[in-house]
């Protein structure tokens, strides 16, 4: 089963970053980094979405101020990540910690963009080293490009790298870049896996990169 943190197991690592003004005007809460100090993998998404408040707990980190805790995304990574067997053994975070409102849809997300990510990357830098991970899973292009983008690599064509481990000096870890949750149920089946060999398939690369 999937573990959902409580509200403050934040790892908070800045009281009221202003770094974006962008972000800091439309976020509710700073999204941070959650789960165990010493955990075996960090999951790193995008960015926060934007939540629901009239759902359940699983709202989305702009309302809980915890990364991956949407009802959508959240708890199917949290879900796979359980039954990979990394269940309370997982830190949960995004390369850019604030919700990024869609201007013509507030309730909607955009991408960030490049300045908001550079700015929001030495937090990012900061919980891997301090977790010192076996490996960090990249959750989609645009979060396994924020870490490469820390090792001073480019991403060439994302599908091809999934689940394709890649060590990184300069976090002391290894990168393993997933599919997102979001697109999990199409992008599985068109890589050749079915749900059950996806997740055996993380948990044998994990346990790989980590003997």
């Amino acid at each position: 089963m999937p573990t959902f943190p409580d509200s403050d197991d934040r790892n908070a690592l800045a009281d009221d970053c202003r770094r974006c003004p962008a972000l800091a005007e439309c976020r509710e809460r700073i999204a941070w980094g959650n789960g165990p100090g010493d955990a075996s993998v960090v999951v790193v998404g995008e960015a926060p979405a934007a939540g629901d408040p009239g759902a359940d707990r699983w709202r989305g980190g702009n309302l809980t101020g915890l990364a991956y805790t949407s009802r959508r995304s959240g708890r199917k990574i949290r879900e796979v990540i359980a039954d990979a067997g990394y269940a309370g053994d997982a830190y949960y975070t995004n390369a850019v910690k604030c919700f990024p409102a869609d201007p013509d849809d507030p309730t909607d997300n955009r991408e960030p963009t490049a300045e908001e990510r550079a700015n929001c990357r030495p937090y990012l830098v900061e919980e891997i080293r301090e977790v010192e991970p076996a490996a960090v899973l990249a959750t989609g292009k645009h979060a396994t490009k924020s870490v490469l983008t820390v090792e001073g690599r480019e991403l060439d064509g994302f599908l091809d790298s999934v689940l394709e481990p890649v060590d990184c000096e300069r976090l002391g870890t290894t990168l393993v870049p997933l599919v997102h949750p979001s697109y999990q149920e199409v992008w599985i089946g068109r890589l050749g896996y079915s749900r059950e060999e996806y997740v055996e398939a993380i948990r044998e690369t994990v346990a790989a990169v980590d003997e």
